[in-house]
């Protein structure tokens, strides 16, 4: 066989070394690659991951292999580099010989690994203070249908990455059509709707179901912590101000968690352990959830916050944990109010901030309502989504380099 197998996956990878050793034992396989790199694969984990139609449907690349159907555990009978430079690996007892691309095979060399759970861009906190304000790229040209994938991309690859290193950006000259938010947001992944629709308009109501449907000033918060899992994402589309006031302000949450822990570790300890009550009881919905204000994930890394002082509902923590958890709980706030971590913004019309829901706190000077109008309209999406976009940049990118180096 003179060209490359196929990879398990839709994806392409180029071949960043070549193969140029191969042994084996009954279980094992281990190549030596160009670049002096030594890899060792567990035969099991090769036979999963082969690409042929015995493994993976070939029309959606998702796996229909069974390995507990398999007659015994797979085990190598042979292993060598063929003409075209892919590793072949034969198994018994099924007597199946299987073909695995170098570049797929280089690219998930996990003999070799970093962290495979590492972030897509690297996390970086950030503080604010006078004169600071959300990182701007020039949207104008996102919903220009005849401008092409390449063009699109080189909008979306800096916003995509800002939100997942920064948790915020701010995308300018955007339409202000109402309703066009959902185009743009679609050009990432589709929406969450909640109790508030599809897509929300923030401005003063005569009848508001909501603190934010008024003109009146709002703490720093995250929103929608009533939920057992809360909006990855959120987007605030300006298509009117012209107030006098309501000027926006954004906090990374993160930030002011890490403050926190390196000032006050008792009370960062006990805000990630304290279970608060998050409560949304509105005229016709009833959402109420239970969490710590702080979460770090397994690796002790900031997961999320949760941080809404008009959506908590009255704490039912264990006797003995309620006293330390206000002491916690108001130093965190008296450091939210801090003007070091805040970057304050006014939206102008066709503005569209993007942020992490989960990380980042906005809030909102009040505003007087008779002196103009502001609308704003804004949906929800999940973390998944923006991940999930970025990867496909990427992938663009690899088979573009793919085709040039064909």
């Amino acid at each position: 066989m003179t060209s490359l197998p196929l990879t398990p996956d839709y994806d392409a990878w180029p071949i960043e070394a070549d193969l140029e050793a191969v042994s084996f034992t009954q279980r094992l396989v281990t190549v030596r690659w160009s670049d002096g790199r030594q890899s060792r694969y567990h035969g099991v984990w090769l036979r999963e991951n082969a690409a042929d139609d015995t493994t993976v449907n070939p029309a959606t690349r998702e796996r229909i292999l069974d390995l507990s159907t398999l007659p015994a555990w797979p085990e190598i009978a042979a292993a060598e580099i063929d003409a075209a430079g892919a590793l072949c690996v034969e198994f018994v007892p099924e007597e199946r010989r299987l073909r695995f691309h170098p570049g797929w095979l280089h690219a998930h060399d996990y003999d070799n690994a970093g962290d495979p759970e590492a972030p897509l861009v690297t996390v970086t906190t950030w503080q604010g203070g006078p004169g600071e304000g959300p990182e701007s790229l020039d949207a104008a040209g996102l919903l220009d249908t005849e401008a092409g994938d390449e063009a699109e991309e080189a909008i979306l690859a800096p916003a995509l990455e800002s939100v997942l290193g920064r948790g915020l950006v701010r995308l300018r000259g955007l339409p202000t059509e109402p309703g066009s938010l959902e185009a743009i947001a679609r050009r990432i992944g589709p929406l969450r709707p909640t109790n508030f629709g599809l897509l929300f308009d923030v401005k003063a109501k005569p009848d508001p179901d909501s603190n934010a449907y008024t003109a009146i000033a709002l703490p720093p918060h995250v929103d929608l912590p009533t939920r057992e899992y809360q909006p990855g994402l959120q987007m605030l589309h300006c298509l009117k101000n012209s107030v006098e006031g309501g000027e926006a302000v954004m906090l990374d949450g993160f930030a002011v968690a890490e403050a926190l822990r390196e000032r006050a570790p008792e009370a960062f300890a006990t805000l990630t352990r304290v279970r608060w009550c998050y409560a949304n009881t509105a005229r016709t919905t009833d959402y109420v959830w239970y969490a710590p204000m702080i979460r770090l994930d397994a690796r002790g890394e900031l997961l999320e916050v949760r941080i809404a002082d008009f959506l908590r509902g009255p704490l039912q923590a264990p006797f003995a944990e309620v006293e330390p958890a206000y002491e916690a709980l108001m130093t965190l706030q008296r450091m939210l109010h801090e003007p070091a971590f805040a970057i304050r913004f006014t939206y102008r019309p066709g503005d569209l901030v993007i942020f992490d829901n989960r990380r980042l706190l906005h809030a909102r000077d009040a505003f007087e309502g008779a002196s103009g109008h502001r609308w704003l309209q804004g949906c929800y999406m999940e973390r998944d989504e923006i991940r999930s976009r970025y990867r496909m940049v990427l992938r663009a990118r690899r088979q573009r380099r793919v085709a040039a180096e064909a």
